[in-house]
């Protein structure tokens, strides 16, 4: 048998695509891999296994108690926010409080108002876009697409606007999972700690004083670590959406009559990186509760098994004829599928950011073009989530409004 793949290394940002079909052709759709510190995981790349994988919640567990490497774990291991002990949070729960849970969650979203949304996120991408629309020029990922979605979110869970930009810089260290992402984490969780103390001394119309007053009567620490999830999961990927979303616009010329006004192209090209430049491109995880088969692969109780779901919407096996897919289809696992899905009111709440975001760069700065070849962006060096570095526009100089 060949070597697992190390899930790291500079391929993950230049040319995950090739790799994946590499990964598929040497090791199948289920693909041995090693993390940090030589820890063993599969990474599912095939759309069936994974379908099964994800739509089977008792085989395959989000229970991280069943881990078998959990002696050769470190405290200071950079994947503890990402692959972490049992939590008491949405991710870890299991059965019918898991169905419960999302319930709190999807009946917090469902309640904010779709217009508010859209003009809270105007509001903050016109504030954003007036800091640099006199310049002529702007990295659009770190001055917009990195500040838009926390500043939204912030304001539908109850934090100041000012909280935003710390809250922005800790969520990237955690989810990147490097040297500082157990601060990241630390910082995180405080903050929502006390937003939580807050709200219990003085609710208002939020989230989370909605999901303070459910009925389900989860606990403050239960509440607490669904709303950093919440933050982490809606923040991060949506910005990336909004910069993957941009790139492909200003790069390819299906899109070119999206920088003139039109808009039906927008949706197009948002769906489309959905399905080929995906913004979380691989999650952990779920654990094999009793020994099994999958793929071909002999899974071990206790396995630990990452869903490759940038690497599942490519199959072959479902992209026979490899097209690109701008045409409403969204049977891609961008969202995730089965009981840990994506809630559908989060996927709303994070497509009117994405789509609002990137109308108002367009109609802000119609004649946006790249500052830079476009061989030359860069990606940042995360196995699993896939966004820009940085995305250099240049534009005629527009006075702020």
């Amino acid at each position: 048998m060949t070597a697992p793949v190390p899930l790291s290394g500079p391929r993950f940002q230049t040319e995950p695509a090739r790799l994946y079909r590499e990964m598929r052709r040497e090791h199948g759709s289920v693909t041995p891999v090693v993390l940090d510190g030589d820890i063993p995981a599969w990474l599912v790349l095939g759309y069936r296994e994974l379908h099964q994988v994800t739509g089977d919640p008792v085989l395959f567990s989000r229970d991280s108690d069943l881990w078998s490497q959990w002696d050769h774990i470190p405290d200071d291991w950079p994947l503890l926010p990402m692959i972490g002990r049992k939590q008491p949070s949405i991710l870890y729960t299991v059965g019918e409080r898991h169905r419960e849970r999302v319930g709190m969650i999807s009946d917090a979203l469902e309640a904010v108002d779709p217009s508010e949304l859209r003009s809270y996120t105007e509001k903050f991408a016109d504030e954003l876009i007036d800091g640099i629309c006199a310049k002529g020029e702007t990295d659009i990922i770190g001055d917009y697409a990195m500040l838009l979605p926390v500043r939204v979110l912030a304001r539908l869970y109850g934090f100041r606007d000012e909280q935003g930009p710390g809250l922005v810089t800790a969520l990237n260290d955690m989810i990147d999972g490097r040297e500082r992402a157990i601060a990241g984490q630390t910082h995180l969780a405080t903050s929502m700690g006390r937003l939580l103390a807050d709200r219990k001394d003085e609710p208002a119309d939020d989230v989370v004083s909605r999901m303070l007053t459910h009925a389900s009567g989860f606990d403050d620490v239960e509440i607490a670590q669904d709303l950093m999830v919440m933050m982490a999961a809606g923040h991060q990927p949506t910005a990336d959406w909004i910069g993957n979303s941009l790139r492909l616009m200003l790069t390819d010329d299906r899109f070119a009559a999206s920088l003139f006004g039109g808009r039906n192209s927008v949706a197009e090209a948002m769906n489309e990186v959905l399905w080929e430049d995906t913004p979380t491109q691989n999650v952990a995880g779920r654990w094999a509760s009793r020994d099994t088969q999958l793929g071909g692969r002999r899974i071990r109780t206790g396995d630990l098994l990452l869903l490759g779901l940038q690497g599942a919407n490519s199959d072959p096996q479902v992209r026979t004829d490899g097209s690109a897919l701008t045409g409403g289809n969204n049977a891609h696992f961008s969202f995730g599928h089965g009981e840990h899905r994506c809630p559908f009111p989060a996927q709303e709440v994070a497509e009117v950011i994405a789509r609002t975001g990137i109308e108002v760069v367009l109609d802000r700065l119609p004649d946006i073009d790249l500052a830079v070849p476009a061989e030359s962006l860069t990606r940042r060096p995360s196995p699993w989530l896939r966004g820009l570095t940085a995305l250099p526009v240049r534009f005629t100089p527009v006075p702020a409004l």
